[in-house]
């Protein structure tokens, strides 16, 4: 017998939406097992005793989520031991809960005995095929060898596309926290300073402010390497900053620019390029716009300029994941086809638009926004701080 708390709520996303994408992608059960997806799926839950790292004695974390078609009813999640204390100050919202595992192995053998419940012989089962190990997918092949196993991680992508306002939120505060904790490393450092040393005072800014640290890509003076080293930011130097904070999961990602002293006259006229860019991008999103007609206003200012073939634009989705639907582009750093290039892009879609100069004297130049697509236009949020941020006293 399963060792299950029994549950009932409501599901906390739309769940004749996902019927229709399983319908569509020829799925009939789900099973889950991403982080990001099992937290939209119970609305909100992350382990915290995970949050660091999965890695636990001779297995791993592994959360599993299963529904079925048509079925919210019948949800269920599996999980790991210590996720009962989270249960039990907010219970789980589906109707069959284990969290009395301890590795990836027994988790998933609970997860399948519970898909007999629900189908013996499912036809098709949606699994994220880049999102369980190796151990885990074997004893979900094993227990249904006449089923066909799909990667149902395009299905889960698009599910999470249109963002609710409570999601919005977390960005908009994600945001804003990351360019908060930006200023105050600017502000509070000057001449001498090691990209170690700033990289680490922005991780304890966004840490104190209440963010999850992700990461910070960061290049001074004429250099163009992102990684944080020893070597010093000095007068006149320019430096950017490129971080990604998240609240709850979801991820405020934005870069900025500051400089030692004035900026000179190139700089200024540099970053006014990137800038002109980044606006140009903005103006065509709404709800309706073709996804690729951010890249053909982007495209229509920086082929004008005389160092276009030192400049490059991005526009991607974010949110749970910082490359997530829209999907505008197949020539991208992450490598996926531009599936909503030729699609409208609808309310509630978030795309993060990222323009770079990488000047062969003056260095790395970069500025990136969050754009929230709205009925009418859009919203930018952390919109501010875009020109050339002044250090402050001594390292």
């Amino acid at each position: 017998m399963l060792d299950v708390t029994k549950r009932e709520g409501k599901a906390p996303f739309d769940t004749g939406r996902l019927d229709r994408l399983m319908d569509e992608a020829g799925i009939d059960v789900l099973v889950v097992t991403s982080k990001h997806n099992v937290q939209y799926l119970l609305g909100g839950h992350r382990a915290f005793f995970f949050e660091s790292m999965d890695a636990m004695g001779l297995s791993r974390y592994l959360p599993v989520f299963v529904y079925a078609k048509g079925a919210p009813e019948k949800a269920g999640f599996f999980g790991h031991r210590m996720e009962n204390f989270q249960n039990e100050v907010k219970p789980f919202w589906v109707s069959e809960i284990d969290v009395k595992n301890s590795g990836s192995v027994d988790v998933m053998e609970k997860a399948v005995n519970y898909v007999r419940k629900l189908a013996p012989k499912p036809k098709r089962l949606g699994a994220e095929l880049a999102f369980i190990p190796a151990d885990s997918i074997a004893v979900l092949g094993k227990a249904f060898p006449d089923s066909e196993i799909k990667d149902a991680l395009f299905v889960l992508e698009r599910l999470r596309a249109r963002k609710t306002p409570e999601e919005l939120e977390k960005l908009r505060i994600a945001s804003d926290l990351v360019i908060d904790s930006m200023l105050a490393v600017i502000n509070s450092h000057g001449p001498g300073a090691t990209k170690a040393e700033l990289s680490e005072a922005l991780r304890r800014e966004e840490t104190m402010r209440g963010l999850t640290f992700d990461y910070c890509l960061i290049a001074a003076g004429s250099s163009l390497n992102r990684a944080p080293s020893d070597q010093r930011w000095e007068k006149g130097d320019p430096l950017s900053l490129d971080s990604g904070g998240n609240y709850h999961g979801y991820i405020g990602d934005l870069a900025r620019m500051a400089v030692i002293g004035e900026p000179d006259s190139e700089l200024v006229d540099l970053l006014a390029e990137v800038e002109a860019i980044e606006q140009a991008s903005m103006q065509p999103i709404r709800a309706g716009a073709l996804g690729k007609e951010i890249y053909a206003a982007a495209d229509a200012v920086l082929h004008k300029s005389k160092l276009h073939n030192h400049i490059h634009f991005l526009a991607h989705g974010m949110g749970l994941v910082s490359h997530e639907a829209p999907r505008l582009t197949n020539s991208g750093p992450v490598p996926y086809d531009a599936y909503d290039a030729d699609r409208p892009l609808e309310t509630g879609m978030v795309v993060s638009v990222e323009t770079t100069l990488q000047h062969p004297r003056r260095g790395f130049i970069k500025l990136e926004d969050t754009v929230i697509v709205t009925p009418g236009g859009f919203e930018v949020y952390g919109n501010r701080a875009r020109d050339w941020n002044r250090a402050g006293g001594a390292a």
